[in-house]
């Protein structure tokens, strides 16, 4: 689980540790590695995306073109793909708390 210790202008980020459930951290990092190429729709998503509103679609999309960029910036500074690809988990991580705790 990633941490995090926000006051005032200064955002200081721990590392992922490796407290809590060890199948949701799995999944995270494996869902961020299918962020590094451009994000591709397929038929089976296009047709479940078609039944999702179009404010979901948007929020949904637009989470993964950043996640994309981000991934795009690291390896313009040459990150190493592990450290990038964790540093996208857990904006994912960030991403998927939102959902639970904004809708």
């Amino acid at each position: 689980m990633p941490t995090e210790s926000s006051s005032g202008g200064t955002r200081s980020q721990g590392s992922i540790t490796k407290t809590g459930n060890g199948h949701a951290r799995r999944l995270l990092i494996e869902a961020s590695w299918h962020h590094r190429t451009p994000y591709r729709v397929g038929a089976d998503l296009r047709r479940r995306q078609d039944r999702a509103t179009p404010a979901a679609r948007d929020r949904g999309q637009r989470a993964n073109q950043r996640l994309h960029h981000r991934w795009a910036a690291f390896d313009a500074r040459r990150k190493r793909a592990v450290v990038a690809n964790t540093a996208i988990a857990r904006e994912l991580t960030g991403w998927c708390w939102s959902l639970a705790v904004l809708d």
